[in-house]
């Protein structure tokens, strides 16, 4: 009796795998669904939105997510959202490492009426971009100097690839638009989520290798050129390479291009006025965060795009910038900071430059509200960037 209850419960099993197996799963999938998509299916002008955003895995923006350092490698895209969870170059709070995910969460709700960018005209994820979310280069919190060489290596293993979409010719004149990379080749564009701000030392490092030496737009509450002799006061070679040192020793590489590099917001104490000449060194001009009082918004445009010209830039984020009445979660926050619509507007204000790559550091979840603040913020911040970099191809037209 016992063998024929085992006979007959394997033939059940037997014809359940069958019968699986021979099912249509075609026919119980919703309408217009796309098995393997390389770019969301986000509603157009005047179709239905709000769907259910908080369901599923989290990528940002609920793009699709590219295994693009696993098995995805020969993927290309035009941009990617990249994450960079280390903090171990952090000098007051931790815990930006969570920043990525914490982005990502804050940014599902950016689609929820469509995505269509009101002040700048554009719906980035309907620009015909391939957009995407490559998860994040796996980085140990053990070492930091193999750490920064992975961010390193992860963030060129993506910027090297061939961009999804070719150039294309010029709005204005009709002539064929040349790709501004040093090889003469059409690149992606890599958003990066930190992590502390020690990441731009390696993600400079990757664009240096196809752009060169590289104008910088820097929103911070610190200057981040500090010696090391000064901030940390380097006990070690690598103690010497942290998030308020790391543009001092990008300058000493020869990464920035001297002169058309700016930061905004800028509001922290000082050792001293030699800081500041030290700055100056490191190639910077400033915007002190209190001169929206005076130059306002305009006015701080303005002086980014004189600076910068019409020179490839990069654009790097640190969400101190923002005040801490509107972004708490970071590590080493300053109050006298500008607000979130503020940083938006000036974001929007860039429209028309050439935004080679970016990203938004310092944002540390754990420090946030229930309301997830900061995280939100940040994801905001990055919509005005991704618009920005819609609207503007990597190309120009050869004189």
């Amino acid at each position: 009796m016992q063998s024929f209850t085992r006979l007959f419960a394997l033939v059940s099993l037997a014809a359940c795998v069958i019968a699986h197996e021979d099912h249509d799963h075609d026919t119980q999938l919703p309408l217009d669904y796309v098995r393997f998509p390389y770019q969301a299916a986000y509603p157009g002008d005047n179709e239905v939105t709000a769907d259910s955003i908080f369901s599923g895995i989290t990528t940002f923006a609920r793009l699709p997510w590219v295994q693009c350092l696993g098995k995805d490698k020969d993927v290309s895209f035009d941009v990617a959202f990249l994450g960079a969870p280390f903090d171990t170059g952090t000098s007051y709070r931790p815990g930006a490492r969570f920043g990525p995910a914490g982005i990502r969460a804050g940014s599902r709700r950016l689609t929820l009426y469509g995505g269509y960018n009101v002040p700048l005209e554009v719906n980035p994820f309907r620009s015909g971009l391939k957009i995407v979310d490559c998860g994040d280069i796996p980085v140990t919190p053990y070492d930091n100097k193999f750490a920064i060489k992975q961010i390193e290596d992860g963030h060129k293993a993506l910027l090297h690839r061939p961009a999804f979409s070719p150039l294309g010719n010029d709005s204005l004149t009709g002539q064929p638009l040349q790709p501004l990379s040093i090889d003469g080749k059409t690149h992606p564009r890599i958003i990066t989520l930190g992590g502390d701000h020690t990441i731009v030392l390696p993600l400079l490092r990757s664009i240096y290798s196809v752009y060169g030496a590289i104008s910088v737009i820097h929103f911070d509450s610190h200057l981040d050129t500090w010696k090391p002799q000064v901030f940390g006061g380097a006990p070690s070679d690598q103690a010497a390479i942290n998030h308020g040192t790391y543009f001092y020793w990008a300058s000493q590489e020869g990464l920035i291009k001297n002169g058309s590099s700016i930061h905004g917001a800028i509001r922290t104490t000082l050792s001293g006025p030699a800081d500041y000449l030290n700055d100056d060194a490191a190639g910077f001009q400033r915007i002190e965060a209190r001169e929206i009082d005076t130059l306002g918004v305009a006015g701080i445009v303005k002086k980014i795009r004189e600076t910068v010209g019409d020179l490839p830039v990069y654009l790097s984020i640190d969400i101190d910038s923002i005040d801490p009445a509107f972004a708490p979660a970071t590590g080493t926050p300053e109050t006298g900071g500008w607000s979130t619509r503020e940083l938006r507007e000036i974001l929007r204000g860039l429209d028309g430059l050439h935004i080679v790559s970016a990203d938004i550091v310092e944002v540390a979840p754990a420090y946030d509200t229930n309301a997830e603040l900061t995280t939100m913020a940040a994801a905001d911040v990055l919509y005005e960037v991704l618009s920005v970099m819609a609207k503007t191809p990597l190309g120009k037209v050869s004189a």
